[in-house]
């Protein structure tokens, strides 16, 4: 188990800056590479960046940071769909609630099981939309980074009967808070995710304690909290959980835990299968 303590100058100052420009990939924590911060797993799903998901013809518009939604949506959402279409790279294409419409009435995306859509200012509405519509019934792999998502969205997703195919979940940069973990918890939803990014969404030790306390997490393997207000309460509880057997990676960097007493709880963590854990 590595125990992150201490961070470079220089490496923090880059990461900074990286966190302060959503325009530079799709890399959102300041952390450095050996953390999977910024690097090819946080960006798209996890691992799919290789396979066109946050580079080259899928990232972003192509041509630095977008001005505005594309002029031929229907246009740019086929250009964005893998050839054997079940993936699509939407990352930064501000589509929006319009946009949204437009991709859940698409036939052409009956197979996507992998989902980019990071970036489409979508709020709630978009969600909506998304969750509602049976084209995405066969989803593993979604990602709603950044886009104004509130607790009202993350329980649309926990009670969606489309949803239920959920592998890899990413939720970073939205507004979850503690109400969105408690829905998310308590889904039969919940029950095959192994990958959940819940980076900078204003979650609490309540937060942490619905994760730690719910059977629906068997299968999770990485949990990334980056950037919230969990304290050691919380730490705690997740170290010390019945539920999280199966948690290999364990994300607490930037929230408000004592370190001093996070050593000892690490050290007497009770996880059976947690390998790595991120602090600072």
């Amino acid at each position: 188990m590595l125990i992150h303590k201490k961070m470079l100058q220089g490496i923090l100052v880059f990461g900074w800056l990286v966190w302060s420009l959503p325009a530079i990939g799709a890399g959102e924590h300041p952390q450095g590479q050996q953390s999977g911060h910024g690097s090819e797993k946080h960006g798209g799903h996890g691992g799919e960046a290789k396979k066109g998901h946050g580079g080259g013809k899928h990232g972003g518009h192509g041509y630095g940071r977008p001005m505005g939604p594309p002029s031929d949506i229907p246009a740019h959402i086929k250009e964005r769909l893998d050839a054997d279409g079940t993936k699509i790279n939407l990352n930064r294409s501000l589509i929006g609630v319009k946009g949204m419409e437009i991709l859940a009435g698409m036939p052409e995306l009956k197979n996507v099981t992998s989902l980019a859509l990071q970036g489409n200012e979508l709020g709630d509405e978009g969600v909506r939309i998304l969750t509602e519509s049976e084209t995405f019934k066969h989803t593993e792999n979604l990602s709603l980074w950044g886009n104004k998502v509130s607790a009202q969205g993350a329980r649309m997703i926990a009670e969606s009967p489309n949803m239920r195919n959920l592998k890899e979940l990413k939720l970073t940069r939205n507004q979850i808070g503690d109400e969105g973990v408690e829905a998310l918890a308590a889904s039969e939803n919940s029950s095959a995710i192994t990958f959940m990014d819940l980076s900078a969404n204003q979650i609490s030790d309540r937060g942490a304690l619905a994760i730690a306390n719910s059977s629906r997490f068997s299968n999770l393997k990485t949990l990334d909290l980056y950037n919230n207000q969990i304290t050691t309460e919380g730490m705690e509880a997740l170290l010390q959980s019945k539920n999280l057997k199966s948690l290999e990676m364990l994300i607490l960097v930037r929230n408000e835990i004592d370190l001093e007493k996070a050593d000892e709880l690490a050290k007497n963590q009770s996880l059976p299968s947690l390998k790595r854990l991120e602090l600072q």
